[in-house]
């Protein structure tokens, strides 16, 4: 088994089901008292929210760099950045280290094409609903047609994650919120949904969309795995 290295705390509460979904799925695979062998830089949320409003990515990403580069000096044999956003600064990451650093939009999109779909709402923060990181991975690589919510439904989607979900408050009328937009974007040919948040899957099952949705924290949580049983 190889050593997944984790970048957390962005927020604690996706970084929770990352350690979860690790965990249960080695012991699902090798049976017995088999856990992931795994280690995790967790980082102190409020210093990089900061950073995202004020516009600060470069030092946004010399911190994610500096973190990962921990990781691989202390033996990670891959880092898995545990939050959507922060893969803004995924390839400056890859190209300070020598390890591999697992996707979380190619996860995603592996599962999306093996359900034979091509055009997906996207549901996230601002940053990753609005800027061309993750929606241009999918189409550029993946050929992945993306729609993103109108306003206020952006917003909307935004500040529910970052004034609920991230302190780890679920609550009925947000979920619905969440419902009327998945919605809105199916009307208008959303073959599926995926919740591009790493906090969204805490409020969001299947259960609650009209059409497939893919939840990114469980997704790219089993594809390090695959990697690390590979």
């Amino acid at each position: 088994m190889k050593t997944i290295g984790l970048l957390g705390g962005m927020s604690w509460e996706s970084s929770l089901e990352y350690y979860r979904i690790i965990n249960e799925s080695v012991k699902e695979r090798l049976g017995g008292l088999h856990s992931a062998q795994c280690m995790m830089f967790s980082f102190d949320f409020a210093e990089i929210e900061t950073l995202q409003t004020r516009g600060d990515w470069a030092s946004a990403t010399g911190r994610m760099i500096e973190a990962a580069q921990q990781l691989e000096r202390g033996g990670a044999e891959c880092v898995v950045i545990c939050t959507n956003t922060m893969h803004r600064m995924a390839d400056e990451v890859q190209a300070k280290i020598d390890i591999p650093l697992i996707h979380i939009a190619d996860a995603t999109a592996q599962a999306i094409q093996a359900d034979g779909l091509s055009q997906v709402g996207l549901l996230g923060t601002r940053y990753t609903m609005e800027q061309a990181f993750y929606k241009g991975r999918l189409l550029d690589r993946h050929g992945l047609n993306v729609m993103i919510p109108d306003e206020p439904g952006r917003t909307q989607v935004h500040e529910i994650i970052y004034d609920e979900l991230v302190l780890g408050e679920i609550t009925d009328s947000s979920r619905e919120v969440y419902r009327k937009i998945i919605q809105q974007m199916v009307d208008v040919g959303a073959e599926g949904i995926i919740l591009g948040c790493t906090e969204i899957g805490l409020l969001i099952r299947q259960a609650h969309s009209p059409v497939p949705v893919y939840d990114t924290t469980y997704l790219h949580a089993v594809a390090a795995v695959n990697w690390a049983l590979t």
